[in-house]
């Protein structure tokens, strides 16, 4: 129950007391949270110390709001992989079962930001497929993805609708990828992005964007935003220990 006399606010206590029935199984994943007033009622609050609560807990993915239906339990946040994995592999790794939607491919000149992560000349031919990536039905990223017409010609021609990007490169042209490198920067979704995510325009989104190497040739440039609200980042640590003379 909520410490009236206790230093702790209101509304981190009843935050801690729905976490505990979310962690608990009491409120499973999709089950509809208990209104404004009955929980103000259940433990005797405030409203605005019910919507302190619920915000927090939106904030940090453990809720959802649902239009016309009110705030349910949002499912657990996926660790983001560090590994250089595709996405395909990274779902089947966390027993998900992963889809793709093409946006849209085309091909393009390069300007001079793109040419720099490639390491090519400006104007150089590449080819851009963006798609929609998803998990067990629910959207979880968009990706555009980037590569050098010169590696793979005929790349849309070769690649089945909704196939394995990594596949049709590395089976039909020979790409194996096998190194790279990765920024993570966060920020808001803009519409293009929220609409596809099925999230709110200004919602919390992580802005990825990703090299991958085969033979020490840049093959592939990928910019991704990924759903905040599914996602988390874990990074390990090593203590740097120095001797003290």
């Amino acid at each position: 129950m909520i410490d009236s006399s206790g230093s702790l606010p209101k509304y981190l206590q009843l935050r801690a007391i729905l976490l505990d029935m979310i962690e608990g199984g009491r409120l499973p994943v999709d089950a509809l949270v208990p209104s404004e007033r009955e929980l103000c009622r259940r433990f005797g609050v405030s409203r605005a110390t019910v919507r302190q609560a619920i915000d927090r807990l939106v904030a940090e993915g453990r809720l959802r709001r649902i239009p016309r239906e009110g705030m349910v339990v949002a499912r657990p946040k996926v660790r983001m992989a560090r590994e250089l994995v595709s996405f395909t592999e990274d779902m089947h790794a966390l027993g998900l079962r992963p889809a793709c939607v093409d946006l849209d491919a085309r091909t393009i000149e390069a300007d001079a930001r793109l040419a720099a992560l490639l390491g090519a000349a400006p104007g150089v031919a590449v080819h851009v497929l963006e798609r929609l990536r998803l998990a067990d039905g629910e959207p979880m990223a968009m990706e555009r993805a980037h590569i050098p017409v010169s590696l793979a010609p005929d790349l849309f021609e070769r690649r089945a609708p909704r196939g394995s990007l990594s596949k049709v490169l590395e089976g039909e042209f020979g790409i194996v990828m096998d190194e790279g490198d990765q920024t993570i920067e966060a920020g808001p979704a803009d519409r293009g992005e929220a609409g596809p995510l099925s999230i709110a325009q200004g919602d919390a989104v992580f802005f990825l964007r990703r090299r991958t190497f085969s033979r020490g040739t840049c093959a592939e440039v990928t910019f991704s935003t990924y759903r905040a609200d599914r996602y988390r980042i874990h990074l390990g640590h090593e203590t740097s220990r120095r001797s003290v003379t």
